[in-house]
């Protein structure tokens, strides 16, 4: 690695211009890859609700729908505004009053249950469905979208998956920008204080921006990455490889001072230095983040992908680009160094040692609440509850509820050869299942309305490709119980007189996504703890030690996520899954450090007090401006952000490596005292003070030398 740090040292001004140079290509990337708002679309294709979704796209012509609630608008104007939306590329069919029965037959004369679908108590509102030839949250759907809205402004509120995703996409290409100049500032804000240069922060930045730039450019080969993914991705990137840069300017600096006036050699041996260590820091992150791609949810592996990718990418610029940037501009950095603005921590670090049983003690008590907070916190699967509510989507979704009492909708596909009348007992066998509102099919409008007032192009509308449709709107809420229940009840019905029929839709789906993500849950967690346990066996020698730190970590991920248990917090179903994986991966690096000194001392020959103590003072400020600085980095975008998914995520981030930190600097110091004889006889690299022991307590006469084993 020394002739690897000489090279990168000799060439670090060719190093500086090719990085500078990559980042054209990296931005052209990034501008490129396609951003998904669905988070639907990321599950399973061999799901029942995923293949009915394709199905009905490829020979039904039909990918999604919306409801468009319009108001203070005439007959004459809404069949205008209709045609108009028919127009729009993406539309498919557009279903409103005049297609089930002409304009001039006067809408009282109407049977309720017709009248009831299109029109509201409200005088000036009027309902429409408006189906799309693509994906509801396609690219095309989402523009059609747009689209609907700019024809009558403040007129047209749209409702459904397609108009929350649309809603969700423009809110965070409008903050976007601002989650990355947050988590820049406060992370140079903590830097500033915590390193002695007051310029280093700077070059930091710019070395994590680069290579942050250089992930999100080479997302194109993956096509598309998920806006949760590009949400996150820099502020994540940002949080977990800053130490990186921080343990390259501590080794040159150490350098320096052995070798002065030779600031190339010194650097060269600090690369090499510095790649040792934080290839041994970031394996653990990325074996966090590669867990989640073992998740049915393929969001997990979209997020799993793109951030280990980013933590490579942040290894390589911190030992290649902020190398050549520190040397370029050492001079200037020479200036701007300043007193280390933390004080020596030895006293809390003799507090806590002194203390121990206390802290074991606390250990043990928070034990069983941290457990029972983190398995019943409450999680959420609905997105536009969490919106704002002066959103389009949220407020189309308000008034479809009250106006209309319709807060859900299903799709039923069955035989387009169903006999009428078993078409029909099934449709009445669905409005009186709980939670209906309204079933309607080609068959039911026409047996209520006389088939010579019906226009042909209904029946092309609703029966097509050997399927026919059927609409089913529901009083009951995405992703709640009763929902879940309406949706089996109606599953049965259907499959009573159609056994290929299917039953799809937002709610459906939701369904499929609940039973999946609480199957993620569990085997990404357990493989997440496990990957991290074999990586610290082979890091530290040992079968003890990955039981111990990963226990230690495991209970601040449990005390983090229950702790929104007890606020009464409801979080988002991605963050059960994702934030214990995160949080294992990127935070058990501080557990790592301090154990890996309190292994050097013990072999050095100091006894286990000695050796704690020191490990603990040695590391603790390491590991607070760490935990600190990821704090920073992910605290403010949960601040700010509106996105619930993302404010919610970032802010157990944040609070995590917060928890973190408290837990490995006051309960790990404690476990190792109190496990000291247990580590030395379970880890591998310690025989020579398991003899070093027995040795000792041969020579002592016997009861000298029980009191000593006891102690």
């Amino acid at each position: 690695m020394r002739k690897i740090g000489r090279a990168i040292v000799k060439l670090r001004i060719p190093i500086l211009i090719l990085s500078l140079l990559l980042l054209v290509p990296a931005f052209i990337g990034m501008v490129n890859t396609r951003i998904n708002y669905d988070i639907l679309s990321y599950l399973p294709e061999d799901i029942d609700s995923m293949k009915g979704q394709d199905i009905m796209l490829k020979d039904f012509g039909k990918g999604g729908f919306a409801y468009v609630i319009i108001e203070g608008m005439d007959d004459k104007g809404v069949a205008e505004l209709k045609s108009q939306f028919e127009e729009i590329d993406v539309v498919s069919d557009v279903i409103w009053y005049d297609s089930i029965a002409d304009l001039s037959i006067p809408k009282e004369v109407l049977p309720d249950d017709i009248y009831q679908i299109f029109n509201s108590d409200k005088d000036d509102s009027t309902l429409m469905m408006v189906f799309f030839a693509s994906t509801g949250s396609s690219d095309e759907s989402l523009e059609a979208i747009a689209q609907m809205r700019k024809l009558a402004d403040k007129q047209v509120f749209t409702s459904g998956m397609g108009a929350v995703v649309e809603d969700i996409k423009n809110l965070t290409i409008e903050e976007m920008t601002m989650y990355v100049i947050i988590a820049v500032i406060l992370m140079s804000i903590v830097l500033a204080v915590a390193m002695d240069s007051f310029l280093i922060p700077v070059f930091f930045m710019l070395n994590i921006g680069m290579s942050i730039l250089y992930n999100l450019g080479t997302n194109q080969i993956q096509g598309e990455i998920s806006f949760v993914t590009q949400a996150l991705a820099a502020v994540l990137q940002l949080a977990v490889t800053a130490d990186y840069s921080i343990f390259l300017w501590h080794s040159y600096k150490e350098q320096k001072e052995k070798l002065p006036g030779d600031k190339n050699e010194a650097m060269a041996i600090a690369i090499g230095q510095t790649f040792t260590s934080v290839v041994s820091s970031s394996i653990t992150t990325v074996a966090g983040f590669l867990a989640l791609c073992f998740m049915t949810f393929t969001l997990g592996l979209d997020i799993g992908i793109v951030m280990a990718k980013g933590v490579v990418l942040g290894v390589i610029c911190t030992i290649t680009v902020l190398p050549a940037m520190i040397l370029i501009f050492d001079k200037p950095l020479e200036k701007t160094m300043h007193r280390e603005v933390i004080p020596s921590l030895d006293r809390v670090s003799g507090f806590i040692i002194k203390h121990s049983w206390a802290f074991l003690v606390a250990f043990l008590a928070l034990l069983i609440p941290a457990v029972y907070g983190e398995t019943h916190t409450n999680v959420y699967y609905n997105l536009t509850d969490t919106l704002p509510t002066d959103l389009n989507s949220v407020i189309a979704a308000s008034k479809l509820s009250e106006d209309y009492g319709i807060t859900s909708s299903h799709i039923i596909m069955c035989d387009e050869n169903m006999k009428p009348a078993d078409a029909n007992m099934m449709i009445e066998e669905m409005k009186k299942v709980d939670g209906v509102k309204m079933a309607v099919g080609l068959d039911s409008v026409l047996g209520m309305v006389p088939s010579e007032a019906v226009p042909d192009r209904l029946s092309e509308i609703l029966k097509n490709g050997g399927w026919q449709m059927m609409v089913v709107g529901s009083e009951y809420k995405v992703a709640s119980p009763e929902v879940n229940r309406q949706v089996d009840e109606l599953s049965d019905i259907l499959k009573r007189y159609d056994k290929n029929g299917m039953l799809i839709g937002e709610a459906a789906a939701t369904k499929d996504l609940i039973n999946i993500t609480d199957r993620d849950f569990k085997i990404v967690n357990a493989l997440s703890i496990a990957m991290v346990f074999v990586i610290i066996i082979f890091a530290l020698k040992s079968i003890s030690l990955p039981i111990i730190l990963v226990a230690a970590i495991e209970f601040a991920v449990f005390v983090n996520m229950g702790l929104s248990c007890y606020l009464n917090t409801t979080i988002p179903f991605i963050a059960s899954v994702v934030i214990g994986c995160i949080q294992l991966g990127a935070t058990v690096d501080y557990a790592i450090l301090m154990t890996t000194r309190y292994k050097s001392e013990r072999l050095a020959g100091k006894e286990k007090h000695e050796a704690v103590t020191i490990a603990l003072s040695t590391s603790m400020k390491s590991i607070i401006v760490s935990a600190v600085g990821f704090f920073a980095a992910t605290f403010g975008v949960g601040v700010y952000s509106r996105v619930d998914m993302i404010s919610q995520i970032c802010t157990l981030l944040s609070r995590g490596a917060l928890v973190s930190m408290v837990t490995v600097i006051c309960i790990l110091p404690a476990m190792l005292l109190l496990l000291d004889k247990v580590i030395i006889y379970t880890t591998f690299d310690m025989k020579s003070l398991r003899h070093k022991n027995e040795n000792r307590y041969y020579k002592l006469p016997p009861v000298q030398a029980t009191v000593e084993k006891q102690n």
